[in-house]
């Protein structure tokens, strides 16, 4: 019988993964968090797309940076408290004031350790896991050359889109548009598997 995991050891694995040198795993935590972290990042910063740059920057800082992480706090709470920090430094680098709630981390935790995922996993995570990296090493590969490089240099290599403009020779317009068109083809590909798993998890609840 398959060896049971929580949802924060499948994350330190994950993470292990990129740490090797695997950045497909890195795509599978930028999906499984991202969510969490626009809302975060949401507190802070009101405007929607304003708020998708914030949160892209904020996992570009923690694939950077995922190397330092030794697991001695949750991985959810190390990234959260990126968040936290670049939303902070963006306000600050535009002159503009962070609300004066601040975003207590032990409330950002919760994002991730609510009763969904305190739930205990059932064997098949093992094997949802391996479907969900297969799908996006799948869904990437699948992307036009256009879109497969653009999403490649904003999220693995970290570029901003002026630079990857520079680098593909067309308009930031039209960087954002294939970025926006690459995260959508991937979602569209997950969707299906997180939607099995989230009512599997509903099911074993009754």
């Amino acid at each position: 019988m398959a060896e049971v995991e929580t949802p924060q050891e499948l994350d330190l694995e994950l993470v292990r993964r990129v740490q090797r040198g695997e950045s497909a795993a890195f795509d599978v935590l930028v999906r499984k968090h991202q969510h969490r972290v626009v809302s975060l990042v949401g507190r802070y910063i009101a405007d929607w797309s304003e708020c998708q740059d914030v949160a892209q920057d904020t996992f570009i800082r923690a694939y950077r940076a995922i190397n330092s992480f030794r697991g001695d706090a949750q991985f959810s709470t190390w990234l959260h408290r990126i968040a936290v920090n670049t939303a902070k430094n963006h306000l600050a680098a535009n002159n503009r004031r962070p609300p004066t709630d601040d975003v207590d981390i032990g409330d950002a935790e919760q994002y991730d350790t609510g009763s969904r995922l305190r739930d205990t996993d059932t064997p098949e995570c093992q094997l949802m896991r391996q479907e969900l990296e297969n799908t996006v090493m799948k869904a990437v590969a699948a992307l036009p050359e256009e879109l497969r490089l653009a999403i490649s240099l904003r999220e693995v290599e970290g570029l901003s889109y002026e630079e990857i403009a520079q680098k593909m020779g067309c308009p930031i317009g039209t960087v954002r548009s294939r970025i926006f068109r690459a995260r959508e083809a991937i979602d569209t590909e997950l969707r299906p598997l997180l939607d099995v798993g989230s009512a599997t998890r509903e099911k074993s609840r009754v």
